[in-house]
C-alpha cells in the first residue's frame, strides 16, 4: 500500500497568516503521525507552510508542482512531481491522496474540494467559513468535516481511513 499521502490543500499567494500558521502546525501533526504531506509544492502560502511543518519533524513531503519550473519549488518538498499541467494538476492532488483537507479557500483550493468531492475522496475543511461547507455538503451525500483544530483534524483522517 506504500506511505498513506495527505493533501494539505489552501492558498498561496492569497493565504492569511493564520492559515499559513494552522497549515505549518497541521504539517507537523501529520508528519507526526506517520503519514506523508502531499501539496500543489510551490513556495507560497498554505503549500509552503505544510511542508515546512513536516519537514520540522522529520516528515515526508511531496509537491506537485503546476509547471516545470524548478524556481517555483518550495525548499521543504522532499518529491517534487513537475506536471506542466497548469491547473489540471489539482486532479493529482486530489486522487493521490487518502484524504484531502482544505486549509482556506480560494478558487484553486475549491476546486481540489470539488473533484475530491467527485472521487469520493474524504474532505475535512480548516479555516472557512461555515457557509463554504454547506455549500460542498449540497454536492454529496457523503459528509464533508470541519475541524476547528490540528488535533480534531487528525482524529477525523483516522475514521477516515478507518471507513475505507
Amino acid at each position: 500500500m506504500g506511505k498513506i499521502l495527505i493533501g494539505v490543500m489552501g492558498p498561496g499567494e492569497q493565504a492569511t497568516a493564520l492559515q499559513i500558521a494552522t497549515a505549518y502546525e497541521l504539517g507537523k501533526g501529520l508528519a507526526r503521525q506517520g503519514w506523508a504531506v502531499l501539496t500543489g509544492g510551490r513556495g507560497v502560502g498554505v503549500m509552503d507552510a505544510a511542508c515546512r511543518g513536516a519537514k520540522e519533524v522529520g516528515g515526508m513531503t511531496v509537491g506537485i508542482l503546476p509547471t516545470s519550473d524548478r524556481c517555483t519549488l518550495s525548499e521543504a518538498v522532499d518529491i517534487p512531481i513537475f506536471t506542466d499541467l497548469g491547473n489540471a494538476r489539482n486532479n493529482v492532488n486530489v486522487l493521490s491522496s487518502r484524504v484531502v483537507i482544505a486549509c482556506g479557500m480560494g478558487a484553486g483550493t475549491a476546486s481540489e474540494v470539488a473533484l475530491a468531492i467527485k472521487a469520493a475522496k474524504p474532505v475535512i475543511l480548516m479555516q472557512v467559513e461555515p457557509g463554504i461547507r454547506d455549500f460542498f455538503q449540497q454536492l454529496t451525500s457523503q459528509p464533508i468535516d470541519r475541524a476547528e483544530t490540528v488535533e480534531a483534524a487528525i482524529e477525523k483522517i483516522y475514521h477516515c481511513l478507518a471507513a475505507e
